[in-house]
């Protein structure tokens, strides 16, 4: 069986959410892939960016490493055929934004799972998120404690998980714009 042949209900077991204590092996990681995707991307990455709760300090996370990658939109075929061709998987395809995974197996998880999100160059909320709730603690460990209970509510259904954290985020993201006038 392949994993494009799963049920969303398989996939959703096979690929469970678990939460891990921030550390920062993280950071780590994410420069390696960081490195590996310049190396296949290097004309085409406008500003790539560790994001996600990986990149937040001091918070409980999913330990997969989610990396913006922000492009001249113009360009969206030719990185989404390098990367189709590197062993990423394409998750999903919009008129703004290109999604892969690298690290899902057969067999569950790899050692390193990284979500990609391709974006047209200064759309980077995910960047004033980030940076919103890394100097603001009490606003991280809020998230951290809606996380823990959307996982209790929805789980194993990713996609209701995701979709309940969407207000909060959007919430951050403005303060943040705010906060962060110009910053991106």
């Amino acid at each position: 069986m392949k994993l494009e042949d799963m049920t969303l209900n398989e996939l959703w077991r096979l690929f469970p959410i678990t939460f891990v204590d921030s550390n920062t092996n993280f950071k780590n990681i994410y420069l390696e892939e960081e490195q590996n995707l310049k190396s296949l991307l290097n004309n085409y990455i406008k500003r790539i960016s560790h994001i996600g709760s990986t990149s937040i300090k001091n918070i409980k996370t999913k330990p997969i490493i989610d990396i913006l990658i922000e492009i001249d939109f113009d360009n969206k075929n030719i990185v989404k055929n390098i990367l189709l061709n590197n062993n990423y998987l394409l998750m999903n395809e919009s008129t703004n934004k290109i999604s892969f995974n690298k690290g899902y197996t057969i067999n569950g998880y790899a050692d390193n799972v990284f979500h990609i999100h391709i974006r047209n160059y200064g759309e980077c909320d995910e960047l004033y998120f980030r940076d919103y709730l890394n100097d603001n603690r009490k606003k991280a460990k809020e998230y951290e404690k809606l996380k823990l209970e959307l996982y209790d509510k929805y789980n194993p259904n990713r996609d209701l998980y995701t979709a309940d954290k969407t207000k909060f985020v959007n919430e951050i993201v403005a303060l943040a714009k705010e906060t962060y006038k110009g910053k991106y």
